[in-house]
């Protein structure tokens, strides 16, 4: 502040008295009065702001230095909401061909940029265009304050698409490669805060900051690998942008993956969540197990800090999708820290990715699937999945009823009572969880034709109870209006008389709840409506809702042939009848979809869910019979 006041005093008693106009004169003698009184001055109102505008439009250079200066230093110490009164001097000093005043206006403007009332007015007052032209000044000072103007501005979603179209990003993405520190680190805190919608996304590829934004991830500066790692990991958010990314930048995986082991812990959540949004696409499933980033993911995974832990644990999830990755992922250590988050109760998400990739490592191998019960998964489901978030329920009992598909494990599972928890669940007030845990159920009364002597001694023990049982859990699916659910129910009654059990058979043919449903579901009739896939659109699958209907006839007349003691056991079962997987699609969960980061760099200047549908899970039902012994 007192550059500024010696400036005013040195000029006013040497060169400036003869040359200053009366009102000039009068406005250098109040602001400096102001200046001795600046803690109780409000210079952005009143007479303190009519001496800084008679300054700033004065034909005097010096004057105009004077008054830049000094709302450089006022807006230094106090930043507050102000109107045109106060921007209209600032941007004609912003379009001062010297200098001095160029670089101390966009100080002063990025300070007052920090407010959000001001943001808007200076983009909507024309700031946009002076702006670039001092981002490409020759003067590293110039460039400095001008790019972080922009910066400030551009963390406001309005001004975001106005920025774009402004012509700003070329001269953001040259300057994101200047030598100078300072204006690296608001040129690529600039270009993060344009990150955040898909046509802003665009543009910036277009203007060809990604492979600048690449190039940086190598800086030694920590908030410009910041800033590039999460506007990259925004930009991978577009599967177009994914697509290019991999034709183009063969050393991002890499350099993301040595990022995960940076001091600074928001460069390592930054880099695991960019590769969590690389990993949506196959290619990068395998890239990144191939960089060896398995070992850093389960150090942030295995940390305290839940940051990291998240974006280890959403990372992981979209890796474990690819079956070559199952046996990887196993062999590095991720099974009993991924058991343990299960239990997570800090975060529900966090239970949502660990759960979901223990069901992708169990998709497609019987050693995964023994080995993840084995480290306690099924255990610590049995003790939570009553207690937990409804989410976390639907992915718990979907991992089940993947691992139900396992003949070896059958009798395991049902020795562990997970039953028991099962059988509640399938009158959950979600839908998801409901068909899980009813198709967890079906898998484990499924009979393997090669083993004579299988014990279903414990589905008797479970048919009236825990609430109702399978008994009332039966009825309640036949009963549904859903599809899919009367399928599971007939599927799950046929396998429970081919059991040959003489007690399920009586409790069956004795049921006066279950056979005149079954009777009416063996009646072919048109289809009913499908509450479960309600939301989706009306487009019909490769199996159609009425060959739905006709399974489920087929099915409900086998149960009366069995009941009646007419069908004959060498007889085959419909083609089409066969294990199911679960509602949340048999096996391996998809990825889910990348996210784009929060971040928003604001300066001073100085893991799919649950939820594929009735006809997704048609076709897991005979995807499941190829996953168990083949019991057509």
């Amino acid at each position: 502040m007192g550059v500024c006041s010696s400036c005013l005093k040195s000029r006013k008693s040497q060169a400036y008295e003869p040359l200053l106009l009366e009102n000039e004169r009068e406005a250098v003698a109040d602001l400096l009065q102001y200046l001795e009184n600046r803690t109780t001055t409000n210079f952005f109102t009143g007479s303190p702001l009519s001496a800084l505008t008679t300054l700033s439009f004065s034909d005097n250079i010096d004057l105009q230095r004077s008054a830049a200066l000094a709302f450089a230093e006022i807006t230094e110490k106090e930043v507050r909401p102000v109107g045109r009164d106060t921007l209209d001097p600032l941007l004609f000093l912003l379009s001062s061909h010297d200098t001095d005043v160029q670089r101390a206006a966009s100080a002063a403007l990025g300070n007052l940029a920090v407010n959000v009332e001001n943001k808007l007015l200076i983009v909507k007052l024309g700031g946009l265009e002076p702006l670039i032209r001092q981002m490409l000044s020759p003067n590293i000072e110039v460039q400095c304050n001008a790019v972080g103007c922009v910066t400030n501005l551009a963390t406001h979603d309005e001004n975001k698409t106005k920025i774009a179209r402004s012509g700003a990003l070329v001269p953001l993405t040259r300057l994101a490669r200047s030598k100078d520190m300072r204006v690296q680190r608001n040129a690529t805190g600039a270009l993060l805060n344009m990150t955040h919608s898909d046509e802003n996304r665009q543009q910036l590829v277009s203007a060809g900051a990604v492979p600048v934004l690449v190039n940086l991830l190598t800086s030694p500066d920590t908030d410009v690998q910041y800033y590039c790692t999460t506007a990259l990991s925004n930009i991978a958010v577009d599967a177009y942008n994914r697509r290019k990314l991999a034709a183009t930048e063969p050393k991002l995986v890499h350099s993301l993956v040595v990022l995960m082991d940076s001091p600074s812990l928001k460069v390592q959540c930054q880099a695991a969540l960019a590769l969590r949004n690389l990993a949506s696409d196959d290619k990068y499933q395998i890239d990144i197990v191939k960089a060896g980033g398995l070992t850093p993911l389960l150090r942030l995974l295995c940390s305290t800090y839940l940051p990291l832990i998240l974006s280890a644990a959403a990372c992981v999830r979209n890796v474990s999708i690819h079956p070559q990755n199952e046996s990887p992922i196993i062999e590095a250590g991720f099974l009993n820290p991924l058991v343990d988050l299960l239990s997570f109760e800090e975060n529900e998400e966090v239970q949502c990715h660990a759960i979901s990739t223990l069901r992708n490592l169990a998709a497609s191998s019987e050693k995964n699937k023994l080995q993840i019960v084995q480290a306690g998964a099924v255990q610590k489901i049995k003790d939570l999945v009553m207690h937990v978030p409804m989410n976390v329920q639907s992915e718990m009992t979907a991992c089940v009823a993947v691992l139900a598909l396992s003949e070896d494990l059958k009798p395991q599972l049902l020795e562990m009572g997970i039953c028991n928890v099962l059988i509640p669940l399938t009158n959950s007030s979600s839908i998801e969880v409901q068909g899980n845990s009813a198709a967890a159920l079906g898998n484990l009364t499924s009979k393997d034709m090669h083993v004579s002597d299988e014990d279903y001694t414990p589905f008797n023990d479970v048919w009236d109870k825990p609430e109702g049982g399978m008994h009332a859990y039966l009825h309640r699916f036949l009963t549904s209006s859903d599809l899919t659910f009367q399928h599971i129910a007939v599927w799950t009654i046929v396998q429970l008389l081919e059991s040959r059990d003489p007690e399920l058979t009586r409790k069956i043919r004795e049921s006066n709840l279950l056979l005149p449903s079954i009777q009416e579901l063996s009646v072919s009739q048109p289809s009913s409506p499908n509450t479960y896939s309600r939301t989706q659109s009306d487009s019909v699958s490769e199996d159609g809702d009425g060959n739905g209907q006709e399974e489920i006839t087929l099915l409900a007349k086998k149960i009366i042939q069995y009941v009646n003691g007419e069908f004959d056991s060498d007889a085959e079962m419909p083609e089409n009848s066969v294990p199911v997987g679960s509602m949340s699609g048999h096996g391996r969960t998809t990825s889910r979809h990348a996210e784009s980061a929060a971040s928003s760099v604001n300066r001073r200047t100085a893991t799919h869910l649950p939820g594929e549908r009735d006809a997704e899970l048609r076709r897991s039902v005979r995807d499941a019979l190829a996953s168990s012994d083949d019991d057509v």
